[in-house]
């Protein structure tokens, strides 16, 4: 998946150009991923300052690790591979942490549905509003290997291959998770498939 528009440079080629001593092309892949990764980070962390400062990181490690990235790979299950771990390392330090409750800390921020239903009356934008927030309490309550899968693949739209690569997996094991997600996801929300 590259995000690239028909015009721009691909990643993989802005890659090349970050390998080779030109910063510039890290300031132009961050333009174009900042926003799909900090929506992923946040998501699978679900707090919006803490996928600020891990989306950051994740770039800080892209320029670190640039070295690593191979010359004929692609470039986003690369980057979703050290936002992830980023993401795991966070969570296990945060589980560590028993003065800090875990449910204040994952306080995310629901601007989206709020702005998406701003200019609605009625009990249709209540209805959307009460819906997505069961969604995202019901994402938030996955284990964070269903819930990965989940927002890889649903949310940031990479193909199962491209979650396998990012979460260093098999294609069968995201498919399982997949599956396993959006039983359990059905189970929660089984009331709003029925109305």
């Amino acid at each position: 998946m590259n995000t690239a528009p028909d015009n721009a440079e691909p990643d993989e080629a802005l890659m090349t150009r970050l390998r080779s001593g030109d910063e510039a092309a890290l300031a132009a892949l961050m333009a174009r991923w900042e926003r799909p990764i900090k929506r992923y980070l946040a998501r699978v962390v679900q707090n919006t300052a803490e996928a600020e400062e891990l989306a950051q990181e994740t770039f800080v490690r892209v320029y670190q690790q640039r070295a690593r990235f191979r010359a004929g790979a692609r470039f986003s299950p690369w980057l979703y591979a050290i936002a992830a771990n980023l993401a795991r390392n966070r969570l296990r330090w945060w589980r560590r942490r028993p003065a800090v409750s875990l449910d204040a800390w994952t306080e995310l921020g629901h601007e989206t549905a709020d702005e998406h239903a701003a200019g609605q009356t009625g009990a249709k934008p209540l209805e959307q509003r009460e819906r997505a927030e069961a969604v995202r309490a019901a994402v938030a309550a996955l284990p964070v290997e269903l819930r990965e899968a989940l927002v890889l693949c649903e949310y940031e739209r990479l193909s199962q291959a491209e979650a396998a690569e990012a979460l260093g997996v098999t294609v069968k094991a995201i498919e399982t998770r997949l599956y396993r997600a959006r039983a359990r996801l059905r189970e929660q929300l089984q009331r709003w498939w029925q109305s």
